[in-house]
């Protein structure tokens, strides 16, 4: 009688002192199974200090459960998003976005949902120091749509550089710089890899490679087929019509540059002439000109410092900008970008004016691009190998395109463009064949230095 009086004596008065409520059935049951074996009247003390460790040890486990799902319901999400776990979170969804944009960019009829925008005003306010163009931008269509039919009402030479261009206006004010077509598609351009005319399509293909990229540093570009009878002629101004003539039906204009002769111009099939728009970016961005830290003399016999000294890059850490701020890895990014192009010809490079070494490096000028598509000038990745650093963020970048495939992506996002096919099958196999040696490079490094040294963080807050 005395035990059942003890026990029930517990039940009415433990659990409210060790904070269980009775509509704890399952914590109750346990616990009157252990105080059943109990024969001292010291019944309730032992029944609240066995029911609180009961407690804290379940809820510790459910703690324990609940880290363990999220933490695999994580691993799910990034496993799920590519083989390589290099990839983070962040990068993922960033190329998740690419892959559905540039796969959804429809030039043709593309318009805004106001006849009052202005493309061109558009396409200025994307421009910030470090992108010229946002990651998310949906209006991207309309605007190329616009720069390939708008009314050209202006047109004359282009002064600078080595290569045959011309300058337009379209309607609405907005600059244009027009390559014109100099090669077929499958032409291979023998010799150094900087030689030869400008490549038209390989501007196209360098934006879209630089839209792939995650970069967002290249001007935006577009193909064109041009009449020169009834769009550029009524509009030209004397200089420029001074370099026209004809060989045999064909329509041609050789303009004014260092390397302009009457005896190589650029002809039209008949009056349509195919070639490249560059969007001239906003005269409220001036650009400041650098010479680039790796480039080449162009003098036979005489090579310039980092073709022979391996230690270079020490030297280039001490010089200005690249000593401090993002410009040194903007520099390596770049090298990713010439090399899978091929282009061996940036001997310099502009950023903004005044930016402090902030600005980024503006991928500006890549013609010289996609010339040999069985060659791949190693020497490109100069700054890459003899600095061993890369961002973090262009190499998941790189190692997601490993996986979804380069050349399938570019061709996806050329698809749409007016001079589509952009580049000949020679061309795209070399791209991926190109990001291979890109990431073995970004491996040697690893094994000959630690991933703190060689993978950096960089990532730039990006207001636009």
């Amino acid at each position: 009688m005395l035990e059942r009086h003890l026990l029930s004596n517990a039940h009415s008065h433990s659990w409210s002192y060790c904070g269980i409520q009775k509509a704890d059935t399952i914590g109750m049951r346990l616990v009157s199974g252990l105080v059943s074996s109990v024969k001292r009247t010291t019944y309730g003390a032992v029944l609240c200090d066995v029911a609180m460790k009961l407690k804290q040890r379940v809820a510790l486990l459910l703690l324990l459960l609940v880290g363990l799902l999220i933490t695999k319901l994580l691993v799910l999400e990034s496993s799920s998003s590519t083989n390589f776990p290099g990839a983070t979170r962040k990068d993922v969804q960033s190329f998740r976005r690419f892959v559905h944009f540039a796969t959804s960019l429809e030039l043709q009829g593309a318009t805004f949902a106001s006849p009052f925008t202005s493309p061109w005003e558009v396409a200025a306010q994307w421009v910030i120091p470090r992108e010229i163009y946002p990651e998310e931008a949906p209006e991207m269509a309309a605007v190329l749509n616009a720069m390939a039919t708008s009314k050209i009402v202006h047109a004359d030479i282009g002064f600078k550089g080595t290569q045959l261009k011309a300058l337009l206006v379209l309607e609405g004010g907005q600059k244009v710089v027009f390559k014109p077509k100099r090669y077929s598609r499958d032409y291979i351009v023998e010799g150094e890899p900087y030689s030869g005319y400008d490549r038209h399509n390989a501007e196209v293909a360098a934006f879209h490679i630089d839209r792939i990229l995650g970069f967002r540093r290249a001007p935006l570009v577009v193909g064109r087929y041009v009449n020169l009878k009834t769009e550029i002629k009524p509009v030209a101004t004397e200089r420029l019509l001074a370099t026209f003539l004809h060989q045999g039906n064909n329509t041609c204009f050789y303009g004014k540059c260092y390397y302009c002769h009457e005896t190589e111009p650029a002809c039209a099939n008949g009056e349509i002439i195919e070639g490249s728009l560059t969007l001239w970016l906003p005269e409220s961005w001036p650009l400041q000109k650098h010479r680039h830290p790796w480039g080449r003399t162009y003098l036979e016999g005489k090579l310039a410092r980092w073709e022979y000294d391996d230690n270079y890059c020490e030297a280039v850490r001490k010089m200005t900008p690249y000593d401090m701020g993002p410009r040194l890895l903007d520099i390596m990014d770049t090298a990713i970008f010439d090399f899978l192009m091929g282009n061996a010809d940036r001997h310099h490079y502009e950023s903004f004016r005044d930016d402090a070494g902030v600005s980024m490096l503006i991928l500006l000028d890549n013609a010289k691009s996609f010339g040999n598509p069985n060659a791949d000038e190693r020497s490109i990745l100069a700054p890459l190998y003899q600095c061993c650093m890369v961002r973090i963020s262009t190499w998941n970048r790189l190692h997601l395109l490993t996986e979804a495939g380069l050349s399938t992506l570019l061709t996806k996002a050329m698809v749409a463009d007016p001079i589509a096919p952009v580049l000949s099958k020679g061309h795209l196999h070399a791209l991926d064949r190109r990001l291979m040696a890109v990431v073995d490079t970004v491996r040697r490094c690893l094994d000959t230095h630690s991933p703190e040294a060689v993978l950096v963080e960089d990532r730039m807050v990006l207001d636009h």
